[in-house]
């Protein structure tokens, strides 16, 4: 399912727990969840293989949740990325830097998903850029 330029396309939890996360946010929210292989969503996971938490309720996938981990992740908490849906993901980063914004991540093409940024405004607020088609269902 494609989403209109400008309009938010995902939530993704990134935190150094997914499993008390799914516990939490099954009992307060009331979400399922399921992992599948990362860059197939449609792929269950196999056990013992990094995966991707999908939060869903009933049939409509609402987020997503991934493990904080590698040096690059070293001192980044726990924390919600929301990401934007835009038709150019590299012109959107081009005109962020050009308005005072950072690049912190990205360019990143996740095959099956899409490809994607991480930014930031000039006031450090952080932000993902996906393309239009990134997540279907949510």
């Amino acid at each position: 399912m494609e989403k209109q330029h400008g309009t938010f396309n995902w939530n993704e939890l990134m935190t150094t727990d997914v499993e008390a996360a799914k516990e939490f946010y099954g009992n307060v929210i009331g979400w399922s969840s399921h992992d599948v292989q990362f860059g197939n969503p449609t792929v269950p996971a196999n056990p013992g293989e990094p995966s991707y938490t999908l939060w869903t309720i009933g049939d409509l996938q609402v987020g997503g949740a991934m493990k904080l981990e590698g040096p690059e992740m070293e001192n980044i908490p726990p924390h919600w990325m929301c990401y934007v849906s835009v038709e150019d993901v590299d012109e959107v980063a081009k005109k962020a830097i050009a308005h005072g914004g950072k690049v912190l991540m990205g360019p990143m093409d996740v095959e099956g998903i899409g490809r994607f940024y991480v930014i930031s405004d000039p006031q450090g607020a952080v932000l993902g850029l996906g393309t239009s088609t990134m997540i279907e269902g949510s």
